[in-house]
């Protein structure tokens, strides 16, 4: 059921320190992500990579994913680190083995993707016993920022789905705006 993509003719919006921090900090992704650097690590709906920027330090690799090229054309002109590469597809359709992903996380852009293919593509990738991170916009926001309240899921409904689909939860936070999950995959 997931909705519009992010227009990347705002990109540069995506970039704003003081705002995406104030919804998720570094420290917290990195936190619920719980890494090794010698872990790959894919980065669900990756955009401009302002948070695969974040996470690149402390991983072996970090595959960016989105569907909009244009984000990775951003991202390109902003600077690649050394370890991340780029694939522009749908989250439902990863061009990664089955089992060779150490840490999953997507940003605000669940809503975007969810659906019953997409959880099972990250199953299939994720290798058995590692992290999914979620944050993503809450339904039950104000609206203040973030896409419309109509396109967005309940932190009860995101992990409802990813118990559907196999994961187990293993930590669940919400917030006025958004809400952080932490999954484990079967």
């Amino acid at each position: 059921m997931g909705h519009h993509t992010f227009d990347a003719s705002r990109a540069d919006k995506l970039e704003r320190a003081e705002r995406r921090y104030r919804f998720l900090s570094a420290e917290e992704l990195l936190w619920a992500l719980d890494l090794s650097s010698d872990e790959t690590v894919v980065d669900l709906g990756s955009g401009t990579g302002f948070y695969t920027d974040d996470v690149a330090p402390h991983a072996r690799t970090v595959y960016g994913v989105d569907v909009q090229e244009a984000m990775h054309d951003y991202y390109r002109k902003r600077g690649l680190p050394e370890n991340v590469d780029l694939f522009t597809t749908e989250v439902s359709d990863l061009p990664v083995d089955a089992d060779s992903i150490d840490a999953a996380f997507s940003t605000m852009t669940y809503h975007e993707f969810a659906s019953d293919d997409a959880l099972a593509e990250i199953d299939r990738v994720l290798a058995p016993e590692e992290r999914l991170v979620i944050v993503d916009w809450s339904a039950t926001g104000t609206e203040e920022a973030g896409p419309p309240l109509d396109e967005r899921f309940t932190a009860t409904e995101a992990a409802d789905a990813l118990s559907n689909a196999g994961f187990h939860i293993e930590h669940e936070a919400v917030r006025p705006e958004t809400f952080l999950l932490v999954a484990t995959a079967t």
